[in-house]
């Protein structure tokens, strides 16, 4: 009985066995940690964090709560850009290897390995297409066997894949295929038109990873080369259409990632598109407040727009913004007492104004009380002062959109 007992312990002992991500970076000396997430639609969850070794090398362990999903490992600042997903099934065991040149590379894990293989051998086709379509002449045998190579390899890719989590992004990702000969410029056609085909937005899995927001900003910033601001508009509006039927809530963020990769390479007329036609109006239906105020400040203070107005007060008389009129040219600084880089460079400021001519600053400073911003704009007569008291929470600030200072 007791031979019985001790068997039946360690049969239950085998059976919970922890797996664990392990991880090993490269060069050891560039980084000291590893962060675990686990990924959901609304953002990432905190699971726990592994600290590297000399070796750069590191251990989580993954008990019976951690269910299967999608997860996340941050390996340095800024964490939205020094991060990348991977599948957990709740069966194996994952092991990496990551080194600022060849990104992650998996050792152990059947889900993550097979994606890898699948992008790496999907690469190597699309290159052969890319090479024939380079020659300029009409093989259609060549042709032909290049595309049949593409069904064969996604077809057997997603047999390999049936039950497992990675099934979802091998189909979601499944490409263009023709059935005959096509030009470049038909084909291109073709690849544009189906490349949001097959993906189902409404899927958790793929909510839960990056899959979503790349295809997204691939297909509108990768798709066409030096589009014009009507193409941009066309793809976005290719983009809300593949999302008609999705959740609202994913609709709204990957709208807004576009919105952001927008304003980051400086097309205001883009995002401000983007906020109109379709951004505002999901943010306010869906009360979010944080992205309505920025992107409102964002369109409000782009080039080209009239700036948010406020209240100034000129020689004891209260104006606006919008009503000076004394000088050709104003310039706006946000600024604080308590900054020490504000407080460095106000001085240069002020010895530009004193050289320019029909130049007027108007200074905001972003104050908790008074009495340091009463004492330092003594500094600064021709200044017009303008004291916004609540910092970052003062309504001006917000309409600015205004984050750090000077």
């Amino acid at each position: 009985m007791r031979i019985l007992s001790l068997i039946c312990l360690l049969l239950h002992v085998a059976t919970s066995a922890q797996n664990s991500v392990t991880g090993t970076f490269i060069p050891a000396e560039n980084y000291s940690y590893a962060l675990l997430y686990k990924a959901t639609p609304e953002g990432a969850e905190y699971i726990d964090r592994g600290s590297l070794d000399r070796n750069g090398s590191f251990s989580i362990a993954l008990n019976d709560t951690i269910s299967p999903g999608i997860y996340k490992i941050v390996y340095a600042l800024p964490p939205e850009e020094n991060n990348f997903d991977f599948i957990y099934n709740g069966k194996e065991n994952i092991d990496f290897e990551f080194s600022t040149k060849d990104g992650v590379v998996f050792k152990d894990s059947n889900e993550n390995k097979l994606w890898s293989s699948y992008l790496r051998s999907i690469a190597m086709v699309n290159q052969t297409i890319s090479n024939y379509y380079a020659q300029e002449h009409i093989d259609e045998a060549a042709f032909n066997a290049i595309f049949k190579t593409l069904s064969d390899t996604q077809n057997a890719y997603e047999e390999s894949a049936k039950d497992l989590l990675v099934s979802n992004f091998i189909v979601a990702n499944r490409p263009y295929i023709p059935d005959s000969f096509e030009d470049l410029s038909t084909y291109s056609m073709n690849v544009k038109e189906n490349y949001l085909k097959h993906i189902d937005y409404d899927n958790y899995i793929l909510q839960c990873s990056s899959f979503l927001k790349e295809h997204v900003l691939s297909y509108v910033f990768d798709m066409v080369s030096n589009a014009s601001n009507d193409t941009y508009k066309n793809l976005v509006n290719d983009v809300v259409q593949s999302m008609e039927h999705s959740n609202l809530v994913i609709r709204t963020n990957l709208l807004a990632q576009l919105w952001q990769r927008f304003a980051e390479i400086n097309k205001a007329t883009l995002a401000n598109y983007v906020t109109d036609q379709y951004l505002l109006d999901l943010a306010t239906s869906l009360n979010m407040t944080y992205l309505k105020e920025r992107i409102l400040a964002y369109k409000n203070t782009s080039i080209g727009a009239k700036a948010p107005n406020f209240e100034v007060s000129l020689n004891d008389n209260k104006t606006t913004l919008h009503n000076l009129n004394a000088k050709d040219y104003y310039l706006l600084i946000f600024w604080s007492s308590s900054c020490g880089h504000c407080l460095g460079e106000l001085p240069e400021v002020k010895k530009v104004v004193e050289s320019t001519a029909n130049l007027q600053v108007i200074a905001f400073a972003l104050e908790d009380e008074d009495e340091g911003w009463s004492k330092e704009k003594i500094n600064y007569p021709n200044f017009t002062h303008v004291l916004g008291l609540g910092k970052w929470e003062n309504e001006v600030v917000k309409r600015y959109d205004i984050s750090a200072t000077p």
